[in-house]
């Protein structure tokens, strides 16, 4: 079967708001370590890693035996109505590094489940559906989480079963805040948050809902301290803080385990997703007992930390940790976002370089100016992958390309990769630039 012959049963059957990269979208068919491979034979270095979710690699030995001992058993499913044992030892650990006091887990498929649990938890503790979000946001595709995205891009209906309220993003390039020399931006937040409080709401809010690095909106962080500022403010009112870890949490920041920590702010509850199913589909929330026994009715998730997403759960937490992958992440990041500064940051056309571990994002601008240039971009990622290599896009205005590559990443494949991305990037902008 060829490229174009699934591509064309793509389209008869799928929905076409399912977007595919590339002009020639390709099957990825195998993969290793940090590598995959297409059908038609072509192999890849994967610096986006199946949107952040595959964080230890491809066919890592640790995970697949630990799911092969579980298919073994003839069990992949039970449903929670029956004690599980991976289920309980992955909570005991996750509580264990979440750094909520007294905390309790509840495990879900995907990271759109596990806000969609935060907020039953947080709105059912606090008795109120009136909720605080940041412009730029994603946090999932359900219909309560759409209502809670800062970006029409990704916000398929207007209707909203939610009363939100929106607060001012850490965008540097455009808006209010970028404004604001650096050491003025969280004062002016705080105050932007409290007349929202006082303008938008009744006063009785359940929460605030956050990431602490904007993944979809384009790898965008606000200043460090930003939660504990807003942190002062909820405390006066009781409104709770959710940190949306989905695509910040495990070390992928490499300063800290959980992005939250960044801000010196404990948040109420936390949810997680993606890199610790490594490919299976694992996702949850962790909070205080208080608030997430506040639920009043029954509840549960029917295939939520059922036994091989568990088996592969714990594999993945136990290697993360034996192996020290955040401090990885630390250092071959910082090779990756130090060279790309160097080789491409005067660059006519890139706006900014910006990264957090292995979190890393460059923007791109019409030239001599703050408007986006979305084509550039995927002009961008055609040239990486025709080098070799997998980025990702995102930014409000589809003009960042964004790479989360597997916290397992050497130095020599950081290396390999910035080569083929400074290449991909100058040729690129030189090549506009001559047209």
């Amino acid at each position: 079967m060829t490229a174009d012959d699934l591509l064309a049963r793509h389209r008869a059957v799928l929905p076409s708001w399912m977007p595919l990269y590339y002009a020639e979208p390709i099957e990825l068919v195998a993969g290793s370590g940090r590598r995959v491979t297409d059908a038609q034979g072509r192999s890849y270095l994967d610096f986006f890693g199946g949107v952040l979710t595959n964080m230890i690699g491809y066919d890592i030995p640790e995970i697949r035996e630990a799911v092969q001992r579980q298919l073994d058993t003839g069990l992949v499913h039970t449903s929670t109505l029956y004690l599980i044992r991976q289920q309980v030892e992955l909570a005991e650990k996750i509580v264990q590094v979440a750094g909520i006091p007294d905390a309790r887990v509840f495990f879900t498929n995907s990271g759109t489940e596990a806000n969609e649990a935060a907020l039953l938890a947080a709105t059912s503790y606090r008795r109120s559906h009136q909720i605080l979000a940041v412009r730029n946001s994603y946090h999932g595709r359900s219909y309560a989480t759409m209502g809670i995205t800062g970006n029409r891009g990704w916000t398929a209906s207007a209707h909203n079963p939610l009363q939100v309220a929106w607060l001012h993003s850490g965008e540097r390039l455009r808006g209010m805040l970028a404004r604001l020399p650096a050491d003025d931006r969280i004062d002016a937040a705080v105050e932007d948050l409290r007349e929202v409080l006082a303008t938008q709401t009744s006063g009785d809010v359940a929460c605030l809902i956050a990431e602490p690095v904007q993944g979809v909106g384009g790898f965008v962080a606000p200043p460090d301290g930003l939660f504990a500022g807003w942190r002062k403010v909820l405390d006066e009112h009781g409104i709770l803080l959710i940190s949306d870890e989905v695509q910040t949490g495990w070390g992928r920041t490499g300063a800290h385990f959980w992005g939250y920590q960044a801000h010196g702010v404990t948040p109420d509850l936390l949810t997680f997703a993606k890199g610790i199913g490594n490919g299976f589909a694992l996702a949850g929330v962790v909070g205080r007992a208080e608030i997430m026994e506040s639920v009043p009715a029954i509840s549960f998730s029917t295939f939520g930390g059922n036994p091989l997403c568990t088996a592969a759960g714990n594999a993945v937490l136990d290697y993360l940790r034996d192996h020290d992958l955040q401090a990885n992440a630390a250092r071959v990041g910082a090779i990756l976002v130090d060279g790309l500064r160097a080789a491409v940051a005067d660059l006519d056309g890139v706006a900014e370089i910006r990264g957090r571990g292995l979190m890393l994002a460059v923007e791109f601008v019409q030239p001599g100016g703050p408007e986006p240039d979305p084509a550039l971009t995927a002009r961008v990622v055609e040239a990486c992958r025709a080098g070799g290599l997998l980025v990702g896009k995102g930014g409000l205005y589809g003009n960042v390309v964004r790479m989360g590559p597997p916290l397992t990443l050497t130095e020599d494949e950081a290396r390999e990769g910035l080569a083929i991305l400074v290449e991909a990037i100058r040729s690129t902008v030189a090549a506009e630039a001559a047209r």
